[in-house]
């Protein structure tokens, strides 16, 4: 058995019903496809109807699930309740919401303009929170019990991080949200979870992130102590195993994915990794003749 094999029994998500925002692509997409192999039924969003549609074709195909298409702009409140209203139609409830969507981009601070800061953190943080009030107010109207949210976030979002100011400042905002409402929402019977993955490659976002020759000059594999970078399977593994009722004592937690690569970046003392065992050598035999 190796990390790449799937993890869960057959049948641990059978009769779940999960929304998966950004789902037609990248990570919301590999999570997706496992969801439907496990059993469950689900429904993928995003703006771009025509690839969503595509997805949940190809998806449907592969996995032998059900998997429904809904085009919605989660940072348009009444978008999302649309979305809420057609999935809700066609499966008859919902169990599961997965705040996947998000945007990003790499830039110095004074370089951004208040609309480009203002895009994502409505993506990320009012996206998240639109989708997270729609969803918990209508399980609450309906007294419905275990279900849950689960928030993907990112790292920074504890750390905070230069050049990607603002998807740090909406990530943060969505971990507070997720910490607040484990506590506050679970009396109604709702668990809130994140997970907050490290470098796992996907096609658009790396190369909007580390365009051309940035992506050989700053080797995100290079600053994980595992020396790589995640597979898919290994989040959708952790993904699914956190919304199924296996994690129903888990609430309110963010779990870190990425090798230990924040914690490498936090230490103080972590670049020392660079000096040679000669070096090393050499340091010990000047400290001992101090001594």
């Amino acid at each position: 058995m190796t990390h790449t094999d799937k993890m869960l029994r057959d049948g641990s998500l059978e009769g779940k019903v999960i929304v998966v925002t950004g789902g037609g692509s990248g990570l919301g997409k590999s999570m997706t496809s496992y969801f439907l192999e496990l059993g469950a039924k689900v429904a993928i969003t995003s703006r771009n109807l025509e690839k969503l549609e595509a997805t949940a074709k190809e998806l449907s195909e592969s996995t032998g699930g059900d998997c429904f298409a809904v085009s919605c702009d989660v940072r348009i409140y009444e978008q999302v309740e649309e979305m809420h209203k057609k999935v809700t139609d066609h499966f008859g409830s919902i169990d599961i919401l997965l705040n996947n969507a998000a945007g990003n981009f790499i830039s110095p601070t004074e370089n951004l303009s208040s609309n480009a800061f203002d895009t994502i953190v409505d993506i990320v943080l009012k996206g998240t929170k639109n989708c997270t009030m729609v969803f918990g107010k209508d399980w609450i109207k309906r007294k419905k019990k275990n279900v849950n949210v689960l928030n993907i976030v990112t790292t920074y979002a504890f750390t905070g991080s230069g050049y990607v100011v603002p998807s740090a400042t909406a990530k943060a905002g969505v971990l507070a949200m997720t910490r607040s409402l484990a506590v506050e929402w679970s009396k109604y019977g709702m668990r809130f979870n994140a997970i907050a993955p490290g470098p796992f490659p996907t096609k658009g976002a790396w190369e909007r992130l580390l365009p051309g020759p940035l992506v050989k000059k700053f080797d995100p594999a290079k600053k994980v102590p595992l020396g790589r970078v995640g597979h898919h399977q290994e989040l959708a593994n952790l993904s699914a195993y956190v919304v199924s009722d296996f994690g129903a004592y888990l609430n309110g937690e963010v779990i870190v994915l990425d090798g230990g690569e924040w914690l490498k970046g936090a230490g103080q003392f972590n670049m020392l990794d660079k000096i040679p065992k000669a070096l090393w050598m050499l340091l010990k035999k000047t400290m001992l003749k101090k001594k």
